[in-house]
């Protein structure tokens, strides 16, 4: 037989004995597999014996459990028992002690497999049989500990039960009483491992697990005092990084770890629950963490005499009364946990190898429920985490479902209110056009229109479109800001000349609505009546004068007549501040938030009394923000409101500021008129000038050419870019204007193939196109164009272009 070591059991037993083990085996293997293999000697011929002394054997083989049961012949016997007749060789009295074999057991998988190859040998003309042992030899590995626990422990029963009934006495007893009482205490042993192993099965509560051990191994060793000592997550790098402290000013100012699990025997024995070691204890200690780690057992018969020269230790072992200790470590996933110990107060203590083996085996198990705990917080703490995750997404989509359908209901608002916006002056626009072209085919007897009326008509037709214009451009600019595509283009200009024509623009509206318009400039002004420094600001001013048309309009729109609205303008701290007061209706405080929203009108009430698209207030505060200003609201219900943006100056290179602090205020007059005016303009520089026109819309067609005619231009027109260019080269007008969306060859395409013709490079271009985005207008003079127009064209905007190129011709 092989080595001693690898056999777990090695004893002289009866051979009624060896049958039950045997038994035990085969309904410990049949109740964990479906077709275990189960061999014993009758698998051998007639005339073949097992290998050397063995008389008899028992293999079971199973993915999950596999052993192997030898009987051998009993030291002292140089021929098997069967082979010699009992009675005649012994008295009768000694028949049953001599009815005994050495019995063998081990579950060491080459012990096995050594066993199984040298079977084989004597199965040799078997092949079959070969084979199947050939498989079972593969089929080899560590017992489950499950199932292992649970053979050991009927073992221990079998064990225990048979000697105390078939052994008969020894001359003097004592061998049997040792033997009757290890097999007792390995049965408890055994016993105690399995309801460790089932209770962590069953419980993922780990407290409960560490404190029911703690009092099981404290009864089964009878020890008086058993303890689990944990160390501290953040001690244990410290530990590793210094397992022998060398220098005392390096003692971490912290515990280790402490006793969080306790159980003694006698209640008068010192508590050690929640007890901390000595600081400096430890490092006395040499190289004490690494060899925990590698699982080191220290076992200490007498502390009086092992730490007789440790005083720190000695003093900590005299404060609990610990006269022998047993301390075995836990480890978990190769990490040191802590340490379990037990202690022997009342005086020395021996310990014997298979309470180490006890204590060590008892560690394991408590490793496997601390990693078990472990991995159950942590499948808590994801589901916890996932749960709240989901409630937080359901919260998300639900939110961004309400914000959908309130979306939803403001652009379906929006839309009503824009096509209410629309339909109003385009029914204007419509209707008075009609009326003027029945009053004109009509026959005067019949119908007649009287020229003040038709004057009054065609002034409606032109404000509606201009309101049209206002509608379609405030839809654009909120696009393009939300885009991300506008652009400031910083000036320098006078804020007393804004002012001045912010209100112009309204105070037309403002009269007929009954509303007074009143400008409080507190700028600073210089001794001849001319702009200050201060009252010049760098910003973009087409974007600020938005802002302020936005605000004004909105107060006079909201203001009763015999209201006030008030317009102040100040410099502070290098910010324009504007505020617009007005004595209007008033907003309520609950509605505040929704001033600044797209498609957002305060209540379904204004919608019927006041025009507008809910659009103005949004636009204004991108574009504040676009500056880096801000915008503020105040306002009472039926006391009025007042506006505040405050805007920082933008920095401008010197020169040109300079240049504009040289333009006195009075000399630049922004192009404004009203609807009674008449456009008196002096374009002298047109007459006779050629021009050719490319549209392919004959209204737009028929406008520009009735405009450059009247202004005494020769107007070509050409509806395509194919026959214009063919036809330019020869005719050599002063100035081409055409339109970008062609059929055929585009505008772009018109353009650069006049810039790059040497016969016609140097020809003024002027580009119309219906698209006014900033981009549109960079593309067009990047491609040759020398000046760029949006549709709807003013008339005098284009005489004062048209004027401009040909005039540096």
């Amino acid at each position: 037989m092989s080595s001693v070591r690898a056999f777990s059991l090695r004893r002289i037993l009866p051979s009624a004995v060896f049958d039950q083990l045997g038994s035990v085996m085969r309904q410990t293997v049949q109740a964990i597999a479906e077709a275990p293999l189960i061999l014993t000697e009758a698998v051998l011929p007639a005339n073949q014996r097992p290998l050397g002394q063995v008389e008899r054997f028992i293999a079971v083989i199973s993915s999950q459990f596999s052993g192997l049961l030898l009987a051998e012949t009993p030291p002292g016997k140089a021929e098997p028992l069967q082979n010699q007749p009992i009675d005649e060789v012994l008295p009768a009295h000694d028949v049953l002690r001599w009815m005994v074999c050495q019995v063998g057991l081990t579950f060491d998988v080459n012990e096995i497999a050594t066993f199984l190859t040298g079977l084989s040998r004597k199965l040799e003309d078997d092949p079959l049989a070969v084979s199947t042992l050939e498989q079972a030899i593969q089929q080899l590995k560590p017992n489950d500990p499950t199932v292992q626990s649970e053979f050991t422990l009927r073992l221990a029963e079998v064990l225990s039960v048979a000697l105390s009934v078939a052994l008969p006495p020894s001359e003097d007893g004592s061998c049997d009483l040792v033997v009757a009482a290890a097999l007792q205490q390995q049965v408890e042993q055994e016993r105690l491992l399995n309801e460790v192993t089932t209770q962590i099965r069953q419980s993922m509560n780990l407290p409960d697990i560490l404190e029911t051990t703690v009092k099981q191994v404290r009864q089964l060793l009878q020890a008086e005092r058993v303890v689990i000592y944990e160390f501290h997550p953040s001690a244990i790098a410290a530990l590793g990084a210094h397992s022998k402290w060398t220098d005392k000013a390096q003692y971490p100012r912290t515990a280790y770890g402490r006793i969080t699990y306790e159980s003694r025997a006698l209640d008068s024995l010192p508590a050690a629950l929640d007890m901390e070691e000595g600081m400096q204890c430890f490092p006395d200690v040499p190289n004490y963490f690494e060899r925990y780690s590698k699982g080191f057992i220290q076992a200490i018969d007498d502390t009086e005499a092992t730490f007789a020269l440790s005083p720190c230790l000695l003093k900590l072992m005299r404060r609990v009364q610990a006269r022998a200790k047993l301390v075995v470590p836990i480890t978990v996933q190769k990490e040191l946990w802590g340490l379990l110990i037990a202690h022997q107060c009342a005086g020395p203590r021996h310990w014997q190898d298979h309470e180490k083996t006890f204590m060590k085996r008892i560690a394991e198990h408590l490793a496997i429920a601390i990693n078990q705990s472990r991995l159950y917080t942590q499948l808590q703490q994801q589901k916890q985490m996932l749960e709240q995750r989901v409630v937080e997404r359901t919260q998300e989509l639900g939110d961004a479902l309400i914000a959908a359908q309130a979306a939803s209901r403001a652009k379906t608002e929006f839309l009503a209110v824009m096509s209410h916006e629309l339909r109003t002056p385009l029914t204007c626009v419509i209707g008075m056009a009609e009326t003027l072209l029945r009053a004109m085919s009509q026959k005067p007897d019949t119908y007649t229109l009287q020229p003040q009326k038709q004057q009054e008509y065609l002034r409606i037709i032109k404000r509606s479109g201009e309101h049209l214009l206002e509608l379609i451009n405030d839809i654009l600019d909120v696009s393009q800001v939300e885009a991300g595509k506008t652009i400031l283009n910083i000036t320098h200009f006078s804020l007393s000349q804004l002012a001045h024509q912010s209100l112009q623009m309204l105070r037309e509206k403002a009269s007929s609505n009954g509303v007074d318009l009143v400008l409080d400039l507190r700028l600073e002004s210089s001794p001849n009546h001319t702009s200050s420094e201060e009252d010049f600001f760098s910003a973009d001013r087409r974007r600020i004068y938005q802002i302020l048309l936005n605000l004004l309009s909105n107060a006079v729109k909201f203001t009763p007549a015999g209201g006030r609205v008030i317009l102040r303008v100040w410099v502070e701290n290098n910010y324009a501040i504007f505020q617009v007061e007005d004595t209007g209706i008033g907003i309520p405080a609950n509605q505040h938030t929704l001033l600044f929203q797209k498609f957002q009108q305060l209540d379904s009430a204004y919608h019927r009394n006041y025009e507008g698209t809910g659009l103005g207030l949004a636009l204004t505060k991108q574009l504040v923000e676009l500056h880096g200003g801000t915008i503020e609201v105040e306002s009472t219900v039926g006391v009025g409101s007042i506006f505040t943006v405050k805007l920082p100056a933008h920095p401008l290179p010197a020169s040109v500021k300079e240049k504009a602090m040289q333009i006195q205020a009075s000399a630049v007059v922004s192009r404004s008129k009203s609807d009674d005016e008449a456009v008196t303009i002096n374009h002298a520089l047109l007459a006779g000038g050629r021009i050719i026109l490319i549209e392919d819309h004959e209204e737009t067609a028929m406008l520009v050419c009735d405009l450059l005619t009247a202004a005494g231009c020769q107007v070509i027109w050409m509806l395509d870019g194919l026959t214009a260019i063919k036809q330019i080269e020869l005719l050599q007008p002063l100035l081409v204007i055409t339109d970008i969306q062609l059929p055929g060859m585009d505008g772009y395409e018109v353009i650069q193939f006049l810039r790059h013709h040497p016969a016609t490079k140097d020809i003024k271009i002027l580009a119309l196109t219906a698209r006014a985005l900033p981009e549109d207008q960079e593309q067009c003079l990047a491609g040759g164009a020398n000046a760029y127009l949006a549709k709807p064209v003013q008339p005098y905007q284009l005489l004062d272009q048209v004027s401009a190129l040909v005039g540096a011709t």
